[in-house]
């Protein structure tokens, strides 16, 4: 990364940052999670669970004045891939062909990533720094999940400054459509399994009384 931080998340808590937090009485919590060593850095068994469930996250990034700038990037599950413990990369698909968000690394590589799961009420941002790959079609390829009707143009790659998890407060909980219609498939099935029972022993029930009745 270009810059060094006493803490990872420096990152985020500037001087200015932690002015306010000591104006409104956070500071002493904060500068306690820093003595034990601050945000994760690494990538680790519960960041890589988590990212090979996601299907959607927002990548933000500025130019070099400072204009901020968010995108939505999504695929299949899976569709971000680790590379290392230190390095996300995903493939970037032909969209509207605007080109801010690589206009802007091309200028100020300082990018950030939250990923939303909104199912079971989690967030995770991920500050660090991005780059176009767009040069290196076997690159592309190979981060290109299988049988997604996309057109990738180009890789990006995110080398991770600093992690961390958000509280659920506040997070509406939502489901994919999908996840839901599976549900109600299995849902469904199980009904029908069900009623077949039941049909099966008025039918049974009816040949007793038949037989009793005789």
């Amino acid at each position: 990364m270009s810059d060094t931080h006493a803490y990872s998340s420096d990152v985020a808590f500037t001087p200015a940052v932690k002015a306010v937090q000591a104006r409104k009485g956070s500071r002493a919590a904060y500068a306690h999670v820093e003595q034990n060593g601050g945000w994760r850095t690494e990538v680790d068994d519960d960041l890589a669970a988590f990212l090979a469930q996601a299907n959607s996250f927002f990548l933000a990034t500025a130019s070099a004045d400072g204009q901020p700038y968010i995108q939505h990037r999504g695929g299949p599950k899976g569709f971000v891939k680790v590379l290392d413990k230190t390095t996300l990369a995903f493939a970037d698909y032909r969209g509207n062909r605007q080109y801010i968000t690589q206009g802007n690394l091309s200028e100020n590589p300082k990018a950030y990533i939250l990923v939303m799961d909104y199912a079971h009420r989690r967030r995770v941002k991920i500050w660090g720094e991005a780059r176009v790959v767009d040069d290196d079609p076997a690159l592309t390829r190979s981060l290109m999940p299988q049988g997604y009707q996309a057109r990738p143009e180009q890789a990006i790659l995110f080398k991770i400054a600093a992690w961390d998890t958000n509280c659920p407060q506040h997070i509406p909980q939502k489901f994919d459509a999908a996840d839901v219609a599976q549900a109600l498939a299995v849902r469904e099935g199980r009904i029908a399994e069900l009623e077949a029972e039941l049909a099966a022993l008025k039918d049974e029930r009816a040949r007793i009384e038949v037989v009793h009745a005789g």
